[in-house]
Formats: C-alpha cells, sequence, structure tokens
C-alpha cells in the first residue's frame, strides 16, 4: 500500500515529464503522460482499494470485500481524512453482521471524519440508530433516526426509516401480551 503523498510525488513527476514532452514537441505523448498524471491524482483522492471493496460489497460478497480492505495496512498515512471516514463506513457495514458493538465504534468513527455523500452518512446513522435502538436507547435511537431521514434526500432509505420508525412505536407500547394483564380477580374489579 502506497502511502497518500507517493501518489502526488509521482503524478508531479510525470506531469514534468509532459511538459518537457511538450517542449521538445511531442504533443501526443505529452497528452498522454497528462492523462496519466491525472489518474495518480485521482487515486489520491479515491483510494483504489475502496472503490474495490464498494464493488464487492454491491456483489454482497463481504469476504472479497473485506479481503481488499485489509490491504490497507496503515489507514492514517495511507488515506485522506473522507477516505478514512468510508474505511470505517465499509468494516462497519461488514461487522455489523456479527458484532454490533464493533459496528457501533466504526460508524461513529466514520461519521465523525466525515462521509462525502448525504446518503453515505444517513446510512451510518441508520445503522447506528438500529444499534442504539437494540441496545435500548430509544432517545439517541430516534434522534439519529431523524438526523437520517434529513440526510436522505433523494428518498433512497424512506423504507428502512419508516420501518424503523414503526418498531420503535411498536416496542414503546405497554409491555402486557395478553388482554388486560393482571390475575383474574384483579380484572374482575376493574370491570366494576
Amino acid at each position: 500500500m502506497y502511502n497518500k503523498i507517493i501518489k502526488l510525488i509521482i503524478a508531479a513527476g510525470i506531469l514534468a515529464f509532459a511538459v518537457y514532452q511538450f517542449i521538445e514537441g511531442n504533443i501526443g505523448n505529452g497528452i498522454m503522460y497528462i492523462l496519466l498524471a491525472s489518474i495518480f491524482v485521482f487515486l489520491y483522492f479515491k483510494n483504489e482499494f475502496i472503490l474495490l471493496a464498494f464493488l464487492r460489497l454491491r456483489k454482497q460478497d463481504f469476504e472479497g470485500a473485506k479481503k481488499w480492505l485489509n490491504k490497507i495496512k496503515n489507514p492514517e498515512a495511507a488515506l485522506v481524512t473522507k477516505q478514512q471516514g468510508y474505511y470505517n463506513y465499509l468494516h462497519g457495514i461488514m461487522v455489523s453482521q456479527s458484532n454490533m458493538t464493533e459496528a457501533e465504534k466504526y460508524f461513529k468513527k466514520a461519521i465523525s471524519l466525515g462521509l462525502s455523500m448525504d446518503h453515505d452518512l444517513a446510512m451510518a446513522k441508520l445503522n447506528l440508530a438500529g444499534i442504539a435502538f437494540s441496545k435500548r436507547r430509544k432517545q439517541e435511537a430516534q434522534k439519529l433516526l431523524n438526523e437520517a431521514s434529513k440526510l436522505d434526500k433523494q428518498g433512497m432509505l424512506t423504507d428502512q426509516i419508516k420501518m424503523m420508525k414503526q418498531n420503535m412505536k411498536r416496542s414503546s407500547g405497554p409491555n402486557q401480551q395478553f388482554g388486560a394483564g393482571g390475575s383474574l380477580r384483579s380484572q374482575k374489579r376493574r370491570s366494576r
């Protein structure tokens, strides 16, 4: 895994060679080297391993996505801040299948580092709301759910948000499962 600064150094070197090609009169070569340098600049802002992990995740291949993410040995040195957010976001999605407490840590770190897309931020907050709700922290879950619905401007998560709200309403009702509750004698007293 390359350090993020190395990508910029390579891009600058290729760009300098492109200028040399322009000076020599090789316009075609210069344009090709500028395009090549732009690839390294693109990979500075969008990490190749995170992109490949997203592709694996779209195919529901969690093992393949984990394999690509594990190739990033030192995320702080290799990734810019937003990429670190997505690194933690992807780990949170994969870990949420098995360990809710660890997934909560990953999602909170992803939100604190920042995600560039609003729907990704909404998805992270929705997952955090689900985790908080499962741990019986209803106020925190409600707050996160409201934030997720505000961030979901395209309406991609409306069904999941509605379902979560319905589940929260159902659980906030009385804990009685049958009839009016209590013994038969207390039910007769109430009816009088």
